[in-house]
């Protein structure tokens, strides 16, 4: 079967899902290819999608869900979440792959997206390039690296002693705190992908109980924990949140 072109592709996915994507990286975030795979089946818990996912992780935590529908339905395909979350050119051949998927498995019926998705906004990433860049990201906020004689950031011109050595030591202070922050981060979701894989394993013990008629406690205080929440980190009012999907 030939390849799809890249151009059919986007015009495919945004007709299919509202969407309005300009590039096939950007569903690196893994939304997109969640709600394809909801458009074949109706049954994907679109709750936990987050369609206007803006860092790595939440990327992550969407494929998460894919791989568990991938999992459900016995879907024979590795999902290489490492190289489509950093929205490149790997998406463009899993893209083509879920257009071949969908064309042997729709069954031809409407498909509301916005509806399925609760209205949520879906708009497409503002950048490309995942959160955590390191200190090559506070070169480019500096302005370090750049080519042609402009005046630099602090307005001083290059001759003046005093405003470079700030300079450098500002550029030098910006390093380390992004050095850091990225150690925070991959901290952060190392800790998060650990939560995810317990929420899965403890929504399937669940639901393999109900199905039997059956409950069990200390699954209860264990989805009681995950979802609790503590002062400074509710949900903001106007915010959208996310329902419990259930089966």
């Amino acid at each position: 079967m030939m390849a799809v072109s890249r151009s059919d592709l986007l015009a495919w996915l945004n007709e299919l899902l509202q969407l309005n994507y300009t590039k096939i990286e950007q569903c690196g975030t893994g939304g997109a290819y969640c709600q394809i795979l909801d458009s074949i089946y109706g049954d994907l818990p679109m709750a936990r999608v987050k369609m206007n996912a803006k860092h790595e992780y939440e990327f992550v935590a969407n494929f998460k869900v894919m791989q568990n529908v991938f999992k459900a339905k016995k879907i024979d395909k590795p999902i290489p979440i490492e190289k489509l979350v950093k929205c490149k050119m790997d998406n463009l051949e899993f893209l083509q792959w879920m257009k071949r998927f969908w064309d042997s498995n729709y069954g031809g019926q409407g498909y509301d997206a916005v509806g399925r998705r609760r209205g949520a906004p879906a708009e497409p990433p503002a950048t490309i390039a995942p959160l955590s860049t390191g200190a090559r990201s506070a070169s480019t906020v500096l302005g370090v690296g750049r080519s042609g004689g402009k005046t630099p950031i602090s307005g001083h011109r290059a001759g003046s002693t005093q405003p470079n050595e700030a300079m450098q030591a500002l550029q030098t202070q910006l390093r380390e705190m992004s050095t850091h922050m990225e150690g925070l981060e991959k901290e952060r979701d190392f800790y998060f992908a650990k939560l995810r894989d317990i929420e899965i394993l403890v929504q399937q013990q669940s639901e393999t109980l109900e199905s039997q008629g059956k409950e069990d406690d200390n699954l209860k205080e264990i989805q009681k924990i995950l979802y609790s929440t503590e002062d400074g980190f509710e949900v903001p009012e106007n915010a959208p949140v996310d329902e419990e999907e259930t089966f």
